[in-house]
Order: structure tokens, then sequence, then C-alpha cells
């Protein structure tokens, strides 16, 4: 299966998508599946976009989480952090890692 063929299908299921949504999914479902040709059949793409769509939402609720603490964090000084705050900056740099990872069709990393 083609990009173009795999836009087509996930057009058909989700008309009112945008064409960078478009995009996005196809890059995702991808780099998510091994055998793309499998994904001309609907079932079987609708249930790896769901899996992809449950993917991504972890990713991006860990990401507003961590946007929050280290905003938090940055209005500290760096010089006096304690080991949470180290650990806040770990932990943010894996959640860019996963959703780095999701789109260069890599592994993911355990978070």
């Amino acid at each position: 299966m083609t990009c173009r063929e795999l836009a087509q299908h996930i057009e058909q299921l989700q008309p009112e998508a945008s064409a960078q949504d478009v995009a996005r999914l196809c890059l995702l479902l991808a780099n998510g599946e091994d055998d793309l040709d499998a994904l001309a059949d609907r079932q079987t793409l609708r249930a790896a976009w769901k899996d992809v769509g449950l993917r991504l939402q972890l990713a991006t609720d860990q990401h507003a989480a961590m946007t929050g603490e280290l905003e938090d964090l940055a209005q500290s000084d760096p010089q006096s952090f304690t080991k949470d705050q180290i650990w806040v900056l770990i932990r943010a740099i894996k959640v860019q890692s996963q959703i780095l990872q999701m789109y260069v069709g890599q592994p993911l990393l355990d978070v």
C-alpha cells in the first residue's frame, strides 16, 4: 500500500480530518505497522488507528504534565536543584524521546 492509498483510506474513515492530521496519521501508522498492505482491510486499519491514537494521546498527556513541571522548574535556581528536580528533567527527556520515536518509527523506550 502506498502512502497515497493509506491517506485515502484515512480520509474515508475521518472525512473531517485536516491534511495535516491525515499526513500525521499516515506517518504514525506506517511507522507502527510491518505490513502496510494489511491496512487495506478496514477493520485492521481501524484497530491500528485506535492503537496509534491511544499511544499518541498517552504521550500527549505525559507531555502536557511535564510541561507544567518544567515551567515550575524553570523558575528555580539550577545550582540548587534537588534530586526530585533532576528526576523531573530526566522524565521530560524520556517523554520527548517517546514522542520523537513515534514519529521516526523507532521502537519505544520503557517510560
